[in-house]
C-alpha cells in the first residue's frame, strides 16, 4: 500500500547554467510543493501504513527551506558573502536548486530519515517510494530510489544557517548525520 504526505515551502534561488536567462541570472522564488510517497507491505496496529506524526523530521527538513535562500555551494565567494550578509535563512547545498536537484536531495535525506526511524506500532517494511517537488503549478520533478545513483554528496555537504538551526526543537540534523535512530514512543493497545 502507498501513502502520500504533502508539504509546502516558499523559497528563493538562482538556477545557474540553465537555459533561461531569467532563471540563471536573477534571484527569484517559488511556492514549492513537496510530495512524499511511502509504501509498506502491511498496515500497522492502527490500520495505517504509518502515522503521519512519524514524519516530523521530514516536516523539519522541508520547513528549513521555508523563506530561505537555497545557495548552491559552487557560487562565487563574493556572491556567497553577499547572500550571508543580506539574509538570515540560508541553506547551502551541494546541488543546483532546481526542482530536480531538490527532489534528488530530499529523496536522499528523507530515505535516511526513514531508515533511522524506529517503528514501534507494527509497521511493515516502510520504504520511500518517491519524492515529487512542484516548482510551479504546471511543473514538477520526481525522484525515485534508482536516482540515488546521481547523488555525489553526503549529509556533511548540506549546511543550514544558524537562524534555521535555532528554530529546530532538537538535534535531529546532527543525529541524522551521526546515524542516531529516532526512537518513537511505544504504542499501547486501547482495545
Amino acid at each position: 500500500m502507498k501513502i502520500r504526505k504533502a508539504f509546502r515551502f516558499e523559497g528563493a534561488h538562482i538556477v545557474r547554467n540553465c537555459s533561461s536567462q531569467r532563471c540563471k541570472y536573477n534571484i527569484h522564488g517559488h511556492s514549492y510543493g513537496v510530495e512524499v510517497s511511502i509504501t509498506s507491505n502491511q498496515l500497522d496496529n492502527g490500520y495505517m501504513v504509518m502515522d503521519f506524526m512519524l514524519l516530523d523530521k521530514v516536516k523539519l527538513l522541508v520547513d528549513s527551506f521555508d523563506h530561505s535562500y537555497s545557495l548552491w555551494d559552487r557560487e562565487s565567494t563574493d556572491f556567497k558573502q553577499w547572500i550571508y550578509a543580506n539574509t538570515q535563512r540560508v541553506a547551502e547545498i551541494p546541488i543546483s536548486p532546481s526542482a530536480e536537484g531538490y527532489a534528488l536531495m530530499f529523496y536522499f535525506i528523507i530515505d535516511k530519515i526513514l531508515k533511522n526511524t524506529i517503528f514501534r506500532n507494527g509497521e511493515g517494511e516502510i520504504k520511500l517510494h518517491s519524492v515529487k517537488v512542484h516548482e510551479t503549478s504546471t511543473g514538477f520533478a520526481e525522484a525515485f530510489e534508482e536516482d540515488l545513483q546521481l547523488v555525489k554528496f553526503t549529509l556533511e555537504d548540506i549546511h543550514f544557517s544558524q537562524p534555521i538551526i535555532e528554530e529546530w526543537p532538537d538535534t535531529w540534523w546532527d543525529d541524522l548525520k551521526n546515524g542516531t535512530h529516532y526512537n518513537n514512543p511505544e504504542v499501547t493497545q486501547n482495545i
